[in-house]
């Protein structure tokens, strides 16, 4: 059991498929052996945080923070008390620009996920300080199939692709109910090439209301 909720059941065909075996036989000798974040408790955080039939808004980004004590199984999140990586600062910087969002002085995005805002990256774990060390190892799969079911959902969702490896997702969210945006990724290297100034959250919510739905973006320090 991976999250304990709906992704379970839903996800099942993916979790027991041989691929899902051998990634998982990949971890077990990658945390015997080596520093992987996310902890291995906190690799489904936000499928667990964020149950399948609660979804409202996907961000994707790419693979976990590498650095001690960063990543904790949200896309772009970190635990209060961690200094905001700058990734995340400029998120909150195109917020302030985009919906007049108040910067806290911390960065964790747990209130967003428990809203229904899944902060899914496209590869779940990474080596200490080697960004991108498990990409191509199994993840790709296991994400496309949270996306591919994310896309049968009737219920319209947001989509936002936040980089080059995100945005490869983009041709599996087919079904015209949802909204897909995509980006520049928030890091300080690409931020000025299309991240900024891409207003997906003013989009996002105006989106999100006409169905009916809301999130609150701001975050209580």
């Amino acid at each position: 059991m991976l999250t304990g909720n709906d992704w379970d059941r839903i996800l099942k065909e993916e979790i027991d498929s041989e691929s899902f075996k051998q990634l998982q036989a990949f971890l077990a000798q990658e945390y015997a052996t080596r520093t992987i974040y996310p902890s291995m408790v906190n690799i489904y955080n936000a499928l667990r945080l964020t149950p399948y039939h609660e979804v409202k808004a996907v961000i994707l980004g790419q693979d976990p923070y590498h650095g001690p004590g960063q990543a904790h199984g949200l896309a772009f999140s970190v635990q209060k008390g961690v200094p905001v990586p700058p990734s995340l600062q400029n998120i909150y910087k195109e917020m302030a620009q985009d919906i007049g969002f108040k910067i806290p002085h911390h960065g964790c995005l747990t209130g967003w996920a428990e809203q229904g805002v899944l902060l899914l990256n496209t590869v779940l774990t990474v080596r200490a300080g080697q960004a991108g060390s498990h990409k191509g190892m199994g993840w790709e799969q296991f994400t496309d199939a949270v996306i591919e079911k994310l896309n049968e959902r009737e219920r319209p969702i947001v989509f936002m692709l936040w980089g080059r490896n995100a945005a490869q997702k983009k041709p599996l969210i087919t079904n015209p109910a949802h909204l897909v945006l995509t980006a520049a990724h928030p890091s300080p290297l690409s931020a000025y090439n299309g991240f900024f100034g891409c207003r997906h959250f003013s989009e996002a919510t105006r989106f999100l209301n006409q169905q009916g739905m809301n999130i609150d973006w701001q975050i209580e320090d």
